[in-house]
């Protein structure tokens, strides 16, 4: 794209890879002007893809399959979602959400925790096949003239299929460790 760079476009093709589908269409550099990655449910039904934004900045797009064809299975980004359940929990509070634009943290980071591939089994978790995600969510407070808490790597479970949010027992240990106080010793 000449001095804009470079706009990645992310195909899926059906087993014969004659009929090509593009997951990202019409989205700009901004989105789509930075490489992703992707992770494929045991059961092949759903796909994530890991999306970087820019400087420190990653979100969640999910699809799911429609015969040979995958489709956007939440109407906006699942990391634009993980946010928003987040902001409903007791590890938010504190944390400022510019109503203008609830997305502008410093470095907002969604990733997909390692295990979708065994149903997070090396978390000891035996969940029933291809149900869950394990989201985490990180950002920091570089630059803030009055500094508030914030997390790393706090940890919550996507249901693929009612589509709802949790934070399971398993995890709430994790989470309160997640959590960061200003001038709090971390040991």
């Amino acid at each position: 794209m000449g001095d804009e760079g470079l706009l990645f476009q992310f195909w899926t093709f059906d087993q014969a890879r004659k009929h090509g589908a593009l997951l990202n269409q019409g989205e700009g550099t901004n989105v789509a002007g930075y490489q992703a990655g992707f992770r494929f449910s045991p059961d092949s039904r759903w796909l994530v893809r890991m999306q970087k934004l820019g400087a420190g900045y990653h979100t969640l797009y999910l699809y799911k399959r429609t015969g040979d064809r995958f489709v956007p299975a939440t109407e906006r980004p699942l990391g634009e979602a993980a946010w928003d359940f987040f902001y409903t929990q007791p590890a938010a509070d504190g944390v400022r959400r510019d109503p203008n634009d609830p997305y502008a943290l410093d470095h907002m980071q969604v990733g997909l925790i390692r295990g979708l591939e065994d149903n997070y089994a090396a978390m000891g978790q035996h969940w029933p096949n291809s149900r869950y995600l394990v989201i985490g969510l990180s950002f920091d407070i570089q630059g803030e003239d009055t500094p508030f808490p914030w997390v790393e790597d706090w940890r919550c479970v996507y249901d693929l299929k009612t589509g709802t949010f949790s934070v399971p027992p398993s995890l709430a240990e994790h989470n309160e460790k997640a959590r960061k106080i200003p001038g709090k010793d971390p040991r």
